[in-house]
């Protein structure tokens, strides 16, 4: 059966279909190494990393790895912001064939606990300073822990500043366990590691989501998956991105990070500008000094340039391309933003899209030229999306509001452990295809552009982030002191959204100083700090509907109307 695409006649250009590689990710970019050797692949700090240079360094990489036991097939855990040894990781395991899980470095160390406990990884990758992060339990299995500095790759006259502030640190104690990446390097390779066969189905990523429920799921992507999803991005920017540069603001441990600001400019040929740690300031420093082609963020980042005064009098007409994900862009900020841009001399608008990391990261983007107001745009090419009738497989017609659908080559592989939950959101069709649930509302017009809704599972987004309420009042109901809980989003200028906790205390404890602090340390322990609660609210009941349910949209409202 023939699935319908009236969308694309609005690809102008752009092919309906792709060819995509059989092999693996590492692959895919090594062929770069071998065309464009001194092309700029990195650029970070000031260092300039060549397409060679990243080659030979994951090569050493994956010499370690080697030297630790890491095999085809074991999945290490990679705790890291985006620095250039991140980026080795990636690849370096991909070429010996083991799969690489990206792991957010603010999570809490319960967080932390469970994700390891979920990989069964052997080894985790990270910075020497997040190793307290890491518990007793993490430690007492038998795990190794590689760890480094990010001044690795700094150049010689920052290094020299950033190691004199970490003299005053806590040292760490290596052992058996406990490995410096540093000392590992030293030992200098005596050949080119063998690289390991790896078909285009296989895993090469796990990034961890939260499905339909609250609970983090390991999603398991494949190579094919990662490398589609990177040629149709290129394709669908309207130019030849070889030779071009991209401000990776965005984490690693988010597909949006990892998929579009890293891999799609590494299979294309283009330079990676990373950014470890995103401040309006640096990044409009960035911006002014690197002069990127393109950028890709979401909306909080560019709410924050809006509302700085670093960029004035910045010509940005070098700009080919600004890309917005993660989180539904507003009709305001784009004005806002398309009005800046103008301003600056660019002769781009930005572009919304929509994905999720069950399907790598974007699936779908507004065309150039082709914007409908409030549209998140038009599927990919060798991408179809449908809206079916909530809880059914039956296609909605067009106009109706249902769950968004989507099939394609980037589809997940699957959830990590957890077959009754993958059950759930992919789910094969009278047409043959299997298709990706995405729990998401939307609907799609007769020109097949796509519009986005509302979350059918309660979730808050906050700069981004994907913030699961149901797993917030689990840890908030374990505090010993708090009967029951409810976790809302309120909107908040900034961020989107910022979670704000309704908690009822259990009969004779009070609301005292002593209490609130205690509860706020316990939060901070079993909470990443993005989603941490910003405000807690006690109250005598939690409301309740008809049907014996707490009424979060009552409180989310009274939220509304109290902020």
């Amino acid at each position: 059966m023939e699935l319908k695409a009236p969308w694309r006649k609005f690809y102008k250009g752009i092919p309906e279909s792709l060819s995509y590689p059989e092999g693996s990710i590492s692959d895919a970019v090594f062929e770069n190494a071998r065309e464009y050797p001194k092309a700029h692949a990195l650029y970070y700090m000031g260092n300039r990393i060549s397409y060679e240079e990243l080659y030979e360094k994951t090569l050493d990489f994956q010499c370690v790895f080697e030297s630790l036991g890491v095999k085809k097939g074991d999945v290490v855990a990679v705790c890291l912001p985006n620095i250039p040894e991140a980026v080795y990781c990636l690849y370096a395991l991909n070429r010996m064939g083991a799969v690489s899980a990206f792991l957010h470095p603010l999570s809490a160390p319960a967080e932390l606990d469970y994700y390891l406990q979920e990989l069964s990884a052997k080894l985790v990758v990270t910075l020497d300073s997040l190793l307290e992060k890491f518990g007793e339990k993490a430690r007492s299995k038998g795990r190794c822990f590689l760890l480094m500095s990010p001044s690795l790759s700094m150049p010689a006259y920052m290094k020299i500043g950033y190691r004199l502030t970490e003299k005053k640190k806590a040292k760490v104690e290596y052992g058996e366990k406990i490995k410096s990446l540093s000392e590992l390097l030293k030992a200098k390779r005596k050949a080119i590691p063998k690289a390991v066969k790896m078909n285009k189905d296989d895993t090469a990523v796990i990034l961890f989501s939260g499905g339909t429920t609250g609970v983090p799921k390991g999603v398991m992507l494949s190579n094919l998956g990662l490398n589609a999803m990177g040629m149709q991005t290129a394709v669908m920017s309207g130019t030849d991105v070889r030779g071009t540069s991209m401000l990776a603001a965005m984490p690693m441990f988010h597909g949006f990070g990892l998929a579009v600001c890293i891999h799609t400019i590494m299979i294309s040929g283009g330079c990676s500008i990373l950014v470890p740690r995103f401040t309006a300031k640096e990044y409009a420093k960035l911006i002014k000094k690197r002069k990127p082609n393109f950028i890709a963020g979401v909306p909080t980042i560019y709410e924050a340039i809006c509302d700085s005064n670093y960029l004035d009098r910045v010509e940005l007409s070098f700009l080919m391309g600004v890309f917005s994900g993660g989180d539904t862009l507003s009709p305001n900020l784009k004005e806002r933003f398309d009005e800046f841009l103008k301003a600056h001399g660019a002769k781009v608008r930005i572009r919304e899209g929509y994905g999720a990391t069950e399907c790598v990261t974007a699936s779908c983007l507004t065309p150039i030229n082709d914007e409908r107001r409030g549209s998140i745009g038009i599927p990919f090419p060798d991408v179809f999306y449908k809206i079916c009738k909530v809880d059914t497989t039956d296609e909605a017609p067009y106009g109706e509001v249902g769950e968004i659908c989507i099939t394609g080559p980037a589809i997940m592989k699957g959830y990590l452990n957890d077959r009754e939950e993958t059950e759930k959101v992919l789910k094969k069709h009278e047409d043959g295809n299997v298709w990706l649930h995405t729990g998401d509302l939307g609907l799609m017009d007769t020109d097949g552009f796509v519009y986005f809704k509302q979350r059918i599972k309660r979730m808050i987004i906050t700069s981004g982030y994907n913030v699961y309420p149901s797993r917030i009042e689990d840890i908030a109901n374990s505090f010993d002191g708090i009967e029951k809980s409810c976790a809302v989003g309120v909107e908040d200028t900034y961020k989107m959204q910022r979670v704000k906790l309704y908690a009822v205390l259990k009969k004779g404890v009070e609301d005292t100083p002593r209490l609130r602090e205690e509860l706020n340390n316990y939060l901070k322990n079993n909470i990443a700090k993005y989603a941490l609660p910003k405000e807690i609210e006690f109250i005598k009941e939690l409301p309740k509907t008809k049907y014996g349910k707490v009424d979060f949209n009552k409180l989310q409202e009274n939220a509304k109307t109290d902020g």
